[in-house]
């Protein structure tokens, strides 16, 4: 009966156009590389898919730091941090991180994790527990979504970057800890949050800000220290979550926050409890990585980055004017992240296909991670990326957008099934059930938050319908 099932599964997601495969890349992390396809055919490829922002993933330093560090303390951990796999290693790196972020957070702690998606997981469900209730942006991460569902608080989803709902939800919530949670930087559509704005909201209505700047992290602000600096915020109420694995170029992840909060998390984090450390020769890496990203090298490269963000955006509005519909679009994005959106899953993938052909790899990314009928080449940059690749991708386009909305016009029911599938599958329930903190009785739920509590029903809405998945 399983089998049976997953493999229906299997045939209404490839007939919707949502089936994922894998390839195999040969090569280090870099825009060129070599690159085995699921029918085992190698190709060398040009690619814009990487979070490798600053081009440090195959940096020789970084290189030369993970063989040092493995000589010095080996490439395990061992056991968890709080079983006997916490090192030196580890300790430096929280303590550099701590000094780096107090400007920002008074008396900052900093508390590693294995990956920005644990880090995510353990502080909604420890600080999102029966007294609380969480508000979250709508086009959050995979893991802050999950995180929220995870926890015993209330949760309500605003849409996306409308403070003025999000104020008027803070304003009747009647919980005695509140949570702002929100991506920095939002890793499909590359924009950035309000923050400032959304700080004043925490500040008015005695609430506290989540940051998740997985993609702000190494590249925004002076020193590559993200939304916080980009924004010059500083505040107790401050909670932020950098990954270690994108500009970085490493692996791995970080809270800084109140001495308080990162102490909630080494005794109920289940993510952090529950899980082996991470490697001590990674985080030896890292520490040449954070000190390199902080530095004259990393303030370069961040230049390095604006200068082919600038070159994408001069290129390509006047590519798609020319060849492509009305409804495709460059979205609006300050950031290495650049949207190229399509609409329906079979275009993406065609002209992804028409890409991978003239020797470029741009990754097709469609429901769930994205809203139903924002399917989109996340085109990705970094500082490793010459002005030639730049112009290369452009030219391509070119030659390929015509050719896919040709073959794509003469399908006038390509659509069907991924309609079909998105409405069975994605789409969630137009009155989802509420949700209550254990306790709280079978009443509205009105006592606990005016506003209502549970998923609200506009998270529900086609429109904002995601699982927003980080590439």
């Amino acid at each position: 009966m399983l089998i049976a099932h997953l493999n229906r599964q299997r045939h209404e997601r490839e007939a919707a156009g949502l089936w994922r495969q894998r390839r195999i890349a040969e090569t280090a992390c870099a825009p060129r590389q070599r690159v085995t396809d699921g029918r085992g055919v190698s190709a060398d490829r040009l690619g814009f898919g990487s979070n490798d922002y600053l081009g440090l993933a195959a940096h020789p330093a970084l290189v030369e730091a993970l063989a040092e560090g493995a000589r010095r303390w080996g490439v395990g951990s061992g056991a968890s941090h709080l079983v006997c796999g916490h090192g030196r290693a580890h300790a430096e790196l929280e303590s550099l991180l701590a000094d780096l972020y107090a400007p920002f957070v008074p008396d900052a702690r900093a508390l590693l994790f294995c990956s920005g998606f644990a880090a995510n997981l353990a502080l909604l469900t420890t600080l999102g527990d029966g007294s609380a209730t969480i508000f979250a942006d709508r086009l959050n991460h995979a893991s802050l979504i999950d995180g929220g569902l995870l926890a015993a608080a209330r949760m309500q989803r605003y849409p996306h970057g409308r403070l003025d709902i999000l104020g008027e939800r803070l304003a009747t919530c009647r919980t005695p800890i509140r949570l702002i949670v929100t991506d920095a930087v939002f890793s499909m559509d590359g924009d950035v949050a309000a923050l400032p704005a959304l700080l004043a909201l925490a500040e008015a209505h005695d609430a506290w800000l989540v940051v998740d700047d997985a993609h702000g992290f190494g590249v925004l602000g002076e020193r590559g220290l993200g939304a916080l600096e980009h924004f010059g915020l500083r505040s107790e109420r401050l909670i932020y979550m950098g990954t270690l694995g994108k500009a970085a170029g490493v692996g791995g992840a970080f809270v800084a926050a109140h001495g308080e909060i990162i102490d909630a998390l080494v005794q109920a984090g289940r993510s952090y409890v529950y899980t082996t450390a991470l490697s001590p020769a990674l985080t030896h890496a890292l520490l040449a990585s954070v000190n390199l990203i902080v530095g004259e090298e990393g303030a370069a490269r961040r230049r390095l980055l604006e200068a082919r963000v600038a070159r994408l955006q001069a290129g390509l509005p006047p590519v798609l004017a020319r060849e492509a519909p009305p409804a495709w679009r460059l979205a609006p994005s300050p950031t290495a992240i650049q949207p190229l959106i399509v609409g329906d899953n079979r275009s993406a993938l065609a002209l992804a296909a028409a890409l991978d052909e003239s020797g470029l790899w741009v990754p097709a990314i469609r429901p769930p991670t994205v809203p139903a009928g924002t399917a989109r080449l996340r085109i990705s940059l970094s500082a490793a990326h010459e002005e030639a690749d730049v112009d290369q991708l452009c030219a391509a386009l070119v030659r390929c957008i015509r050719p896919v909305v040709a073959r794509q016009a003469m399908s006038l029911d390509a659509h069907d099934g991924e309609r079909n599938f998105v409405e069975a599958h994605i789409t969630p329930p137009s009155a989802p059930p509420e949700r209550r903190a254990p306790g709280t009785g079978t009443g509205t739920g009105m006592e606990a938050c005016a506003a209502g509590s549970g998923v609200t029903p506009d998270s529900a809405s086609t429109a904002g319908a995601s699982n927003r998945g980080r590439p």
